[in-house]
């Protein structure tokens, strides 16, 4: 351990990996209560376009790729909001065109030496300074507004309309949400790629859930969840040379599989 501690470029790795999951971990818990890992998923292949332009206009890819994922959330919510097409077609629809978009932007690319698998699959061994303060950026945003809203997102991710009736800015906050999703997402991309990035955003609540049903268990089992399978997916990859994105992942799912196997022998138990 002493000896994976002592690299420098693992300082940077330990430190954005703990904030990525520190936001997952937390927004996680909505988006499984709200039904929304679809969303996600949609969001996340989309930023896919943005990020492949930042390569064609030569500018970072983490701003192009933020504006993309925040346009196509929107316009996903906006377009199920009207009523006459569902939200899971109005995702594949986006996400579809978005993905079509970055590869003819990768094609128009003139200096095509672009890191395509470290975009898909992610290599936070590579994070720098400049990709660090970013993602300590997202993750101060985010933060933030959950705890801001944290009533409020709690209350629209049991009972929406009833939080309308009480009149709760559930419209505002929806566009909000998604907007902190587009964020977390473009930032967790460094970590486990764009498209592995749905399971940070599901599976730590998940496991929660399998664990408690009270919210702010759920909130802290979750973070818990998150950040532990990073550093231990850092640390295995390490020592046996695997992909650190999808070592994570793969801990990620060994961990759900186990408290579901947990839960259902605990149910049996008691029933």
């Amino acid at each position: 351990m002493s000896e994976i501690l002592g690299l420098g470029f693992m300082h940077n790795a330990l430190l954005a990996g703990l904030l990525v999951s520190l936001v997952c971990g937390m927004l996680s818990v909505f988006i499984v209560l709200r039904r929304m890992a679809f969303v996600g998923a949609g969001i996340s292949h989309s930023a896919f376009g943005g990020v492949a332009l930042g390569f064609l206009l030569q500018v970072d890819p983490f701003w192009t790729g933020l504006i993309f994922a925040i346009l196509v959330a929107f316009l996903i919510e906006w377009v199920q909001s009207r009523g006459k097409i569902e939200e899971d077609t109005a995702i594949g629809i986006f996400f579809a065109a978005a993905m079509a978009l970055g590869v003819v932007f990768l094609h128009l690319s003139r200096t095509y030496n672009v890191d395509v698998f470290g975009v898909l699959f992610g290599n936070i061994l590579s994070v720098g300074r400049t990709q660090l303060h970013q993602v300590a950026g997202v993750a101060a945003v985010v933060l933030f507004f959950i705890w801001f809203f944290f009533k409020e997102l709690v209350f629209i991710s049991f009972d929406e309309e009833m939080a309308w009736v009480c009149g709760a800015p559930v419209k505002a906050l929806r566009y909000l949400f998604l907007a902190a999703l587009a964020l977390v997402i473009i930032a967790s991309i460094y970590l486990v790629g764009i498209v592995l990035v749905s399971a940070l955003l599901v599976i730590p609540a998940a496991v929660a859930r399998n664990l408690t049903t009270q919210i702010r268990s759920m909130i802290l089992v979750s973070t818990g969840t998150a950040i532990g399978s990073t550093l231990g997916g850092l640390g295995f990859s390490y020592l046996i040379d695997l992909p650190s994105g999808a070592t994570i992942v793969i801990l990620l799912a060994g961990l759900f599989l186990l408290t579901t196997a947990w839960s259902r022998y605990r149910l049996t138990g008691t029933g």
